[in-house]
């Protein structure tokens, strides 16, 4: 058995081991020793400021980012912003004011500072969404706001500035048939009812009802001293293709302007018919004349996204899919050649799957992310050879890293973020060593009792290797039970990455050992591990949960396997519901959450038909017989470990009435058993106050079956000293 520690799994345990990692503001840290430090409550999760991702002046001289802030006692959620300069190490974040509450943060190429609001300088103005501009300086000094685009009637979504700073593209909610940015409102209906043909495409998707001639579609204006000026110009033609940027989580990068600024390049899915069972995102090139787009990757049935074009213009970097589809398959960096349309898979002999990509600020290499092994790594492409190497910008120890943008001067800036701290901003040179330049939750992270996380690997189903992690308090005297958790996806990876949902350090600091492994089907581990999950839901990821569990148990000792809960979310949540058939005896309780129970009643309700039609080899009338061969219901007569349910009303994707059915059946079956729904949440809890309840609730469940009622009582209390 390999086990690997990870050092900086917490700022007390990257401290003690002399970690290069540490914020220079971290030596500031709070004088308490380690035992005297209160362990992370939920309420503490929940609050934590959130870093945005980075926006930099056209010649990376500044940054600018925002942090989320969320008040300890009404919850509500503000962002504050802040200017930094990259070009003096060692130099302060300067917080400034845009004069509105603005999102979006771009810099154009008149360094002026760009942003969406949808509030107003005029208090009588009437409430929509506009694009903004101020003039900032490196002391936080602003001049403005000042206004840029206003289109009666239409709430703007985003905007992208072209290089050359005399057009800008705005998108927003569109009727698919207007030839301007904005149409008159449709008649409105006789009743209130929905009317949807079919041959429609979705008529639901995620957590919203489909406006069939709704689309997000781009327009491009022109921009005169730095307002907009005409009609603007469609990109899609004069009928909208499909959503651009794609929903629902689309957004800038679906977008890409040519280096001169002579057309637009964009991703949209065609919205018709076929849109609930097609992977088949495609990249098309606007002239900006009004004409119909060049469609560029229609060869390719399955996934084209993230168009990047070379800072010379001569290329055109995307990632792609190669099976019409598969939402899982591996994304390739492709190039295309701009001026004969050739196309190399550049990195096809490569088994990864890149996440994203951006061009080095001279054009001589790409910088590209990929899933790996627990890691998300950033890597140098080189567009001529095909060679990928690992940048190693945080040797051995690269965890999440994100939002890479280039810099000149062969510089990056980015984040990363791992299980023991949220997001930080880090500068590097490429191919040397990164230093963090803030200290958003350091500090503050470091005020809490440390968390350690133990990587661990095992042989699983079919000899495989298996990968695991386990996460608890540092330092913890005595027993502690343990908290199997499992990912969704199910091609994915709880990773070394920080959560504001399911997130292992906040469970592990109620006194908990969290498992969390990474079964077959997993990302980070090659195409052909990923796939082997395809029509096996319920066989080698089972029996990689059974091995791992023993594996982490007889790797920690300190871990009390007599004492376990199971918990998981989304897929997540139908292994749980498998276990409860097909693993009734291990467990002392459960926790399901958005969780499949029945299979079929799945399949005619969900929207993304092409999800379980390649996970299970076809519809349901195709594949009835491995549908019904992993659907938990069938084994609803051996159901008799205590079960959380939780749903959210509007989820699409995994309909809330699948936790309805699975607790009709623990009710019936006399199974202690709870409830939660939550009416404005989907598929994630994502609002602040309905997180605190869904972590006071599973806590409140976990206490009550895994710690002797004297134990729970004790915690209770230093959590509401805590609070």
């Amino acid at each position: 058995m390999i086990t690997r520690t990870l050092l900086s799994s917490s700022l007390v345990v990257a401290a003690t081991l002399a970690s290069p990692l540490a914020s220079p503001l971290a030596a500031q840290d709070s004088t308490a020793s380690a035992a005297e430090k209160s362990p992370m409550s939920a309420r503490d999760l929940i609050t934590m400021p959130r870093l945005g991702g980075p926006a930099v002046t056209q010649y990376g001289r500044y940054a600018v980012y925002s942090v989320t802030f969320t008040d300890e006692k009404t919850l509500e959620r503000s962002p504050k912003h802040y200017i930094l300069d990259l070009g003096r190490p060692g130099s302060q974040p300067v917080e400034f004011e845009l004069g509105l509450s603005g999102h979006s943060l771009s810099f154009g190429p008149d360094n002026f500072l760009y942003f969406v609001s949808s509030g107003h300088t005029d208090e009588e103005a009437e409430k929509r969404s506009r694009v903004w501009r101020v003039a900032l300086e490196g002391n936080g000094n602003v001049t403005g706001p000042m206004l840029v685009a206003d289109v009666a009637g239409t709430n703007i979504a985003g905007f992208k500035l072209s290089p050359t700073g005399d057009k800008i593209a705005l998108w927003a909610e569109i009727d698919r048939n207007c030839e301007r940015f904005g149409c008159e409102p449709k008649p409105e209906p006789t009743g209130s009812g929905r009317l949807y043909d079919g041959d429609g495409g979705f008529y639901r998707h995620w957590d919203s009802w489909i406006d069939p001639d709704l689309l997000n579609r781009v327009f491009v204006f022109g921009l005169e001293d730095g307002e907009i000026v005409g009609d603007g110009v469609e990109a899609d033609g004069e009928t909208g293709i499909g959503n651009t940027p794609t929903k629902p989580f689309g957004g800038s990068g679906d977008i890409a302007w040519a280096p001169d600024g002579s057309g637009l390049y964009f991703v949209a899915r065609r919205a018709d018919g076929n849109e609930p069972t097609s992977t088949d995102l495609d990249i098309y090139f606007s002239d900006l004349s009004g004409a119909a787009p060049s469609e560029l990757t229609a060869a390719n049935e399955a996934h084209d996204s993230t168009p990047v074009p070379s800072p010379d213009g001569k290329s055109l970097a995307y990632l792609a899919m190669e099976r019409a589809g598969y939402e899982a398959d591996r994304m390739v960096v492709q190039l295309r050649d701009l001026e004969t349309g050739d196309t190399r898979a550049l990195t096809a002999d490569t088994d990864l799957s890149f996440g994203s990509i951006a061009w080095s600020e001279d054009g001589s290499y790409l910088l590209a992310t990929a899933t790996d092994v627990l890691d998300v790594p950033a890597y140098r492409i080189d567009p001529g050879s095909g060679e990928v190497t690992e940048l190693n910008l945080i040797a051995g120890n690269e965890a999440h890293i994100g939002n890479v943008t280039p810099l000149v001067g062969d510089r990056v800036l980015f984040t990363r973020e791992s299980i023991g701290v949220p997001a930080e901003l880090y500068i590097a040179r490429v191919g040397q060593k990164a230093t963090p330049i803030t200290d958003v939750v350091t500090s503050r992270m470091g005020e809490m009792a440390a968390t350690v996380t133990t990587r661990f690997s095992f042989e699983g189903a079919g000899g495989a290797t298996v990968w695991g992690q386990i996460t608890k308090l540092d330092g913890h005297e005595g027993k502690m039970p343990a908290i199997l958790y499992i990912h969704g996806g199910p091609q994915g990876s709880f990773l070394d990455g920080w959560s504001s949902r399911w997130n292992p350090r906040v469970l592990a600091s109620q006194g908990y050992a969290v498992i969390s492994v990474d079964f077959h089907g997993s990302a980070g581990y090659g195409q052909e591990f990923m796939d082997s999950i395809n029509g096996d839901w319920g066989g080698k990821p089972l029996e990689d949960l059974q091995k791992g569990l023993a594996a982490a148990l007889e790797r920690d000792p300190q871990i009390d396997g007599e004492r376990a809960c199971a918990m998981g979310a989304s897929y997540g949540g139908y292994m749980v519901n498998w276990i409860a058939g097909n693993w009734p005896d291990r467990f002392d309780c459960l926790v399901q959450h958005d969780g499949l129970f029945d299979m079929r009643s799945f399949y005619y309700s969900t929207e993304e038909l092409w999800f379980p039609r390649w996970d299970f080899g076809g519809s349901y009338a195709e594949a009835s017989e491995t549908y019904e061969k992993w659907n938990p219901v069938n084994h609803v007569d051996k159901w008799q470990t205590p079960m959380l349910v939780i749903a959210g009303e509007q989820d699409f994707r995994v309909p809330y009435t699948q936790g309805l059915q699975s607790f009709t059946a623990l009710q019936e079956r006399g199974v202690p058993s709870q409830l939660l729904v939550f009416p404005d949440e989907n598929h994630w809890v994502l609002g602040a106050a309905n997180s605190l309840q869904w972590h006071e609730t599973v806590f409140a469940w976990l206490d009550r079956w895994l710690k002797p009622q004297e134990e729970a009582g004790e915690d209770e209390a230093q959590g509401a000293r805590a609070q």
